[in-house]
């Protein structure tokens, strides 16, 4: 049995991974719904949360049904991740989760996400200070290193532990590769079977099937794995993983009646939660991906993403599950 603290995660969890306007409620609701074990929040600026920020003040919004859930930090100053760990640490999570790994330019060029790789001193203090202060398990995302010279992901990893951190997830790529190339769990392994470590270690980096969430597993004994952009419009990796690791087969793919109504129960929630008409602008990040691969997708994309009629976006998506329903049994 995985454990964060007191947390159960049961023997091999599936994390889904904290993506900035993607893993917001209701991209939530269909992934936990679909087998995710434990999901985070979109990382939240530290800065914008002690002003008062809309937009990051309502990424604290957690529900019930998706416990066990973490909200995730980001910022560049101890004591402004200090005070936002308080903010954090009041709306109840389950965990609070550092971020030490985004590599995008507006947050590492400010000295935050993994531009602290390169200042692990400070890394050091500014996890302290929200390990003292939370009531629950607080937890860390990082990467191997800065760049392929500065990889310090094992001195972090036992550092961090050191001083209270309750899990570890580490990004098989540097902050230099962002997102290209291919992620290197070497070191993930490394960490994991060290012989100090004894918090558990989750892997992140290009699972996108059942077998290579095995490979991984079996490989380099991981406690569990986060997965981030293979979720994104196709929730159903998380059960169709845990499916092949428990019979060795393969669960059948979505019908395209699956991912409409998925897609519909989508829309719903984004509408319920921000307002009609954001949730319908939000959800038009997401057409294409929930009907990836679909021949001649293109004009039912385009009326998608410029109506702003609910009624009209249904009839599309049902015209959508005829069309290509009709096409399957062909």
């Amino acid at each position: 049995m995985v454990k964060i603290g007191n947390i159960e995660l049961g023997d091999f969890p599936l994390l889904l991974a904290p993506m900035e306007d993607v893993s917001d409620p209701p991209f939530r609701a269909v992934c936990k719904k679909n087998g995710a074990d434990l999901m985070y929040t979109e990382f939240i600026s530290s800065e914008g949360l002690i002003r008062d920020a809309a937009k990051s003040v309502q990424k604290l919004d957690i529900f019930e049904y998706e416990r066990p859930i973490g909200i995730q930090l980001f910022g560049s100053d101890i004591n402004s991740m200090r005070e936002a760990g308080i903010i954090a640490d009041n709306a109840h999570p389950d965990l609070i989760d550092i971020n030490y790994g985004c590599p995008v330019k507006q947050v590492a060029c400010r000295g935050a996400g993994a531009a602290l790789l390169q200042d692990i001193p400070k890394m050091v203090m500014m996890t302290s200070e929200i390990v003292k202060i939370a009531h629950r398990p607080v937890t860390v995302k990082t990467r191997l290193g800065w760049d392929d010279t500065t990889k310090n992901v094992v001195e972090v990893a036992e550092r961090l532990q050191d001083i209270g951190i309750s899990a570890l997830t580490i990004h098989g790529r540097t902050r230099a590769q962002l997102y290209k190339g291919d992620a290197d769990w070497t070191l993930i392994g490394e960490i994991k079977n060290n012989s100090r470590i004894k918090i558990p270690i989750f892997g992140n980096g290009d699972i996108d099937s059942p077998e290579k969430a095995k490979i991984m597993r079996d490989r380099y004994g991981v406690d569990g794995i986060m997965i981030g952009r293979a979720s994104i419009g196709y929730p159903w990796i998380f059960n169709e993983i845990k499916h092949f690791f428990k019979t060795g087969e393969h669960l059948a793919p979505p019908t395209i009646t699956d991912r409409v109504n998925v897609c519909k129960e989508h829309l719903d929630f984004s509408i319920r939660w921000k307002s009609k008409h954001a949730g319908i602008v939000e959800m038009r990040r997401h057409y294409t991906n929930y009907f990836k691969g679909l021949p001649n997708f293109k004009e039912y994309r385009t009326n998608l993403v410029t109506t702003y009629s609910y009624d009209e976006i249904i009839g599309i998506l049902d015209e959508v599950e005829k069309k290509y329903t009709e096409m399957e049994t062909v």
